[in-house]
């Protein structure tokens, strides 16, 4: 799609070498953004997980209920919202740039190409933002005593 879209007006001799660039960039970019996810979940992770459980997600710990389905103990719900709490206040604490890249890429999924987009900067800066944010609330949390 990229090639068509992009390089229709290219002459047929030059479409072979543009399609074998854009293919090398489409993997590259696969599993840069593989390694930045992996290493994100791996910072969250190393906040704590009962019992050392390797597949454990600290986010599915933080899902909002549903009001007409409540689940637990009421005293697990109060903390529950208190860390969801101190999560958002540290996500303000992070500079706009950091914040907004990181709650594109994290929260909306959105890949680094879209969130440059709706950024209005490159893919690089993007990465960049995102990693710092990563490694900003790890500490934020550490700080606050969080184990998820």
């Amino acid at each position: 799609m990229k090639l068509s879209n992009k390089y229709a007006a290219r002459p047929a001799a030059e479409l072979p070498m543009l399609f074998q660039r854009i293919l090398q960039n489409t993997i590259r970019d696969y599993f840069r953004r593989q390694k930045v996810r992996s290493l994100w979940t791996t910072q969250m992770s190393s906040l704590g997980g009962p019992d050392g459980d390797d597949d454990y997600d600290p986010l599915e710990t933080l899902e909002v209920q549903s009001n007409s389905n409540p689940q637990g103990a009421p005293s697990d719900q109060l903390q529950q919202a208190q860390t969801l709490e101190i999560i958002e206040k540290a996500l303000h604490k992070l500079p706009q740039r950091q914040r907004q890249a990181f709650l594109l890429r994290y929260w909306e999924e959105m890949d680094v190409a879209e969130a440059a987009a709706v950024m209005g900067c490159s893919e690089g800066s993007v990465k960049t933002h995102c990693s710092r944010a990563t490694h900003a609330l790890a500490e934020l949390l550490k700080d606050k005593g969080i184990s998820l």
